[in-house]
């Protein structure tokens, strides 16, 4: 078969290459990122079809966040691509904003810094700062190289800290902006040229520690 000149039809009508299709969406707390849900709750594609994307069902998420978390998260139907952006090895940074019952002295920034222990697998992150403090509770800014599972919930859970809220600001040089929440638009072409450049970088740099 030559890809070039040979046709495929079914049924008489052509079939041709999916075309790489990227969206961002400014996830809710409450939802879920799931494609249909037993309990009958709102999903991230029910956004998704809100906002027009005709193509939604096409789509599959880059990473999860959990029903109570909420901000950027990425779909595609280019596997390969969010392949990358996921692989630890980009170390693609994922920015967080995060409020906790609690007020985040050194101790706690320093216990975050040095990493945890939860369930037999280390948790550690790239940076974490504090954002603003009140007399009960704090933001902090919470970077990771890469998310494991509810990762940042389970650090706290092992400082016998609350999490209050949990927000997605960035991934990479990707920002949430002023996207509203709910709201889903499709990636721009710098944006997705951004993101490409970063994770080239980060393969160049791994190439590079190699040597």
């Amino acid at each position: 078969m030559h890809l070039h000149r040979d046709r495929i039809e079914v049924d008489r009508q052509a079939i041709t290459a999916a075309a790489w299709i990227y969206f961002v969406l400014n996830k809710p707390r409450g939802v879920v990122t799931t494609a249909s849900d037993e309990k009958g709750r709102e999903t991230v594609y029910d956004s998704l079809r809100a906002a027009g994307a005709e193509e939604a069902k096409w789509l599959a998420p880059v990473g999860r966040l959990d029903k109570a978390s909420e901000g950027l998260l990425l779909l595609t139907n280019d596997s390969e691509w969010a392949a990358r952006v996921l692989a630890p090895e980009t170390h693609l940074a994922k920015t967080y904003h995060v409020q906790i019952g609690a007020v985040a002295d050194e101790a706690v920034l320093g216990a975050l810094r040095k990493g945890v222990i939860n369930e037999g697998e280390f948790l550690g992150v790239r940076r974490a700062e504090t954002l603003r403090q009140g007399e009960r509770n704090c933001w902090l800014e919470i970077v990771l190289d890469e998310g494991k599972n509810r990762h940042i919930r389970r650090m706290f859970q092992e400082l016998g800290i609350e999490v209050l809220r949990l927000v997605r600001v960035a991934i990479g040089p990707l920002t949430l902006g002023d996207l509203a929440k709910g709201a889903a638009r499709p990636l721009s072409r710098d944006e997705k040229i951004s993101l490409d450049n970063a994770i080239s970088a980060a393969g160049d740099a791994r190439e590079e520690r190699r040597k």
